[in-house]
């Protein structure tokens, strides 16, 4: 069973030159509202082309300071995907035993992405960081928070492209810049599982297992001071109906 399309409750402001269509709009929300974190991939192929337009999309993010700190590195080896499944197995079995009670659950959470995949891009800081002033000075975190948002762009235009992405972040980052010999101060952050799904989960994968829910917006919604709630009733008539939200 499919969810309702939240994007659809949401009533575009009328168009003007710079906004885009209702089509438009619709599209770029469903994108939102669909991206999943990918667990399971159907093998298959990525055309070069479309992992070009993906690419293309992580470079367009936003950057502080315009840094583009993002690099990204294409795990071709089939040898070299083996080394990293066991380096994310490592961690994985670490995770669960700090995890205690939930030991078990969280190992029932399979990371086979790395296997079945049908691209496997591994997302780093560049080094030589420390030159890029404007910023970070007092946040120095912002070249994070830049690639962050460069892996969302991918995951959007993915989406959108029927295709799915699963984010592994369970590695040790100096383990695994060691096997990509990667430069001194360079620091994977993602490694990217892309490629066909048979279907894309009908909520989070980790919602759907029940090992967490969405928190409601409203409760992280703040006005002046921390804690004070939100006292704007106009922002609450535009957003999409809570039922479909969940």
């Amino acid at each position: 069973m499919t969810n309702p399309d939240p994007a659809r409750s949401i009533d575009p402001a009328p168009a003007t030159d710079l906004a885009f269509s209702a089509a438009e709009c619709s599209g770029v929300y469903r994108a939102i509202f669909e991206r999943r974190d990918m667990r399971h991939f159907a093998g298959g192929s990525v055309a070069p082309e479309v992992m070009r337009r993906l690419l293309t999309a992580a470079h367009q993010a936003p950057s502080v300071g315009f840094m583009q700190p993002w690099r990204f590195l294409r795990v071709a080896s089939g040898t070299l995907r083996t080394r990293l499944h066991a380096l994310v197995e490592q961690e994985r079995v670490l995770t669960a035993r700090a995890l205690g009670e939930r030991e078990e659950a969280f190992m029932q959470l399979k990371v086979e992405g790395l296997r079945e995949a049908a691209e496997l891009w591994v997302v780093a800081l560049a080094d030589g960081r420390e030159k890029h002033i404007f910023g970070r000075r007092t946040l120095p975190q912002m070249d994070l928070a830049s690639a962050a948002c460069a892996i969302q762009n991918l995951w959007l235009a993915a989406r959108a492209e029927g295709l799915g992405v699963g984010w592994v972040s369970l590695f040790d980052p100096l383990a695994v810049a060691a096997l990509l010999q990667m430069p001194p101060g360079a620091e994977p952050i993602a490694l990217l599982c892309i490629g066909p799904v048979q279907a894309f989960y009908d909520q989070p994968m980790l919602q759907q297992e029940r090992w967490a829910k969405r928190c409601p917006l409203d409760d992280l919604l703040f006005e002046d001071t921390w804690g004070q709630p939100l006292a704007h009733p106009a922002l609450d008539a535009v957003s999409p109906s809570r039922a479909q939200l969940g």
